[in-house]
């Protein structure tokens, strides 16, 4: 029965903001045409379509809030101002009973709050759509916040899958422009984000191995502090570290008035992407200002602080080649670079020709270098690039749609900070100075310290090995002349197979002539 009271209310909702006629609109379908003069009855909405769809989601509760902000990262998918509307969805969800957040810490844990911690806040510092925080502090005096999910999440979250899966086939169903939308995809790849959002230990090992990349022994410590992850008090629907002290990015004129160095801390930031993107190839990636901190301490002043780990991106070895060599051409506005990237990557098609992708591309960047660099988006020349790719039949990687997404929040982030944050003469030198590092003699010398560990392994038994194969006789010969054998009497069997046929053919043939006559 919810299952159809919950399809009802979406419908009723959808009727009142109009998205009937959003998504009708948006495929070019006789049938989708002729039902969006029926409902529109002459009448148009007033209010962008964007705007529409994001109050709806809003209205339809935490998990459709959570859709439309994984929605908006698939800037490759979905159109810009919808994209940009959705990116302001915000988990305003009130908090769930202390009681049973309480009850949850037990169930997890093996004992209530009180007997756990020294001091434990009932009231939560804050809620979102999947947990909230509490504040406490441990027997032995550490400071520590307190993530706890959402009673019963796992199984609204599935009715509610079910439900847009089935929505999802329908889009699907209408038409090309419905297939092209890839909404089963969309839908799947929520189903992903939210499920490992659900797990609460899956976001505490992303959490630390964020502060071991950051450690003290990676000489880049004073850059972001990650919150140290408590291992004895977080399960899979708790999760405690330890509690962080800063101010939230965005109040610029709180961090000028405490002594930071706004420009630096922007340019701080764009290293910091840059420095997970290529050195870690792993980043966090879901870095806007509600999950971006700068300490207020006297001994960190004006370091970042990282919070909530649910979404992560990792990139491969090629990934992260494919990306410097990539931002490295537009640098230096090698279009033709950039299309044998590409060609080269395996995600054009084999037969596509490099001088029409190179005018594609040069169609996408040229536009942007006649701008003062500090107006050059780095995130929008990707987003362009993916949607050019597009039309070339590439399926665009999702780690690298994610990276795209995080790259938008980082040069938001910190043109927020210093309006004049040049992003290229930022990241160009580090670019440049790490492909030196990668492709050099000081790339080499750190390729073979890598493998020697296996190579000290495998040498010494080398001369064996050679010795044991070249003592072995030689089969292929006899492999061949079975080979030939076996397809002879497949020949052999095929002949014998097509006369029987013919043979029945023929008796089947008499028999029906005899029956006639």
């Amino acid at each position: 029965m919810f299952p159809l009271l919950r399809l009802f209310r979406i419908i009723i909702v959808s009727l009142r903001y109009g998205l009937d006629e959003l998504v009708l609109s948006s495929l070019n379908h006789p049938l989708a045409t002729c039902l969006l003069r029926v409902i529109r009855l002459g009448t148009r909405p007033r209010r962008p379509r964007g705007e529409r769809l994001r109050l709806a989601l809003e209205s339809l509760g935490p998990i459709f809030v959570k859709f439309g902000q994984v929605l908006s990262t698939r800037r490759d998918l979905i159109p810009a101002d919808i994209a940009d509307e959705l990116a302001l969805l915000q988990d305003r969800v009130p908090p769930f009973p202390s009681a049973q957040a309480a009850a949850c810490i037990e169930a997890a844990l093996g004992a209530p709050p009180e007997k756990l911690f020294a001091q434990f806040e009932i009231d939560p510092v804050a809620s979102a759509s999947i947990a909230q925080v509490h504040f406490a502090v441990l027997h032995d005096g550490r400071e520590v916040a307190v993530k706890v999910l959402r009673p019963g999440m796992l199984s609204i979250i599935e009715k509610d899958l079910s439900l847009l899966k089935i929505v999802a086939r329908i889009i699907e169903r209408l038409g090309a422009d419905g297939r092209r939308l890839k909404p089963r995809e969309v839908v799947a790849e929520f189903d992903k984000y939210l499920h490992d959002e659900l797990d609460l230990v899956r976001e505490a090992s992303n959490c630390s191995q964020l502060r071991r990349n950051f450690g003290p022994e990676s000489g880049r410590g004073d850059m972001l502090i990650v919150p140290e992850v408590i291992w004895e008090y977080t399960a899979s629907t708790v999760f405690t570290m330890q509690r962080m002290y800063g101010m939230p990015v965005g109040q610029v004129d709180r961090m000028r008035a405490a002594g930071i160095d706004i420009p630096t801390l922007a340019r701080t930031g764009v290293e910091i992407f840059f420095t997970q993107v290529f050195t870690d190839g792993f980043f966090h990636a879901d870095m806007h200002p509600g999950n971006i901190y700068v300490s207020d301490r006297p001994d960190t002043l004006g370091s970042y602080i990282a919070l909530d780990f649910g979404i992560v991106g990792s990139l491969s070895e090629f990934d992260k080649n494919y990306l410097a060599q990539n931002f490295l051409a537009f640098f230096h506005r090698d279009y033709r670079r950039v299309a044998q990237l590409h060609i080269e990557s395996g995600w054009v098609p084999p037969d596509t020709r490099e001088e029409e992708l190179e005018g594609a591309v040069r169609a996408v960047c040229e536009p942007y270098f006649d701008r003062p660099l500090s107006e050059i988006s780095l995130g929008q020349v990707l987003l362009r690039l993916f949607q050019t790719s597009r039309r070339f039949n590439v399926e665009i990687q999702p780690q690298l749609v994610l990276l795209q997404k995080t790259l938008l929040n980082v040069e938001g982030l910190g043109r927020q900070l210093d309006p004049n944050l040049d992003l290229w003469k930022t990241a160009k030198p580090y670019l440049e100075r790490w492909m030196r590092q990668r492709v050099g003699f000081k790339g080499l010398r750190q390729s073979l310290e890598k493998e020697a560990a296996q190579w000290s392994q495998m040498l010494p038994a080398l001369p064996r090995l050679v010795h044991d194969h070249l003592s072995r006789p030689n089969v292929s010969p006899a492999l061949l002349a079975e080979m030939v054998q076996l397809r002879r009497a497949q020949e052999q069997n095929n002949r014998l197979v097509a006369a029987l046929v013919g043979v029945l053919a023929l008796a089947i043939g008499v028999a029906i002539w005899a029956l006639t006559r």
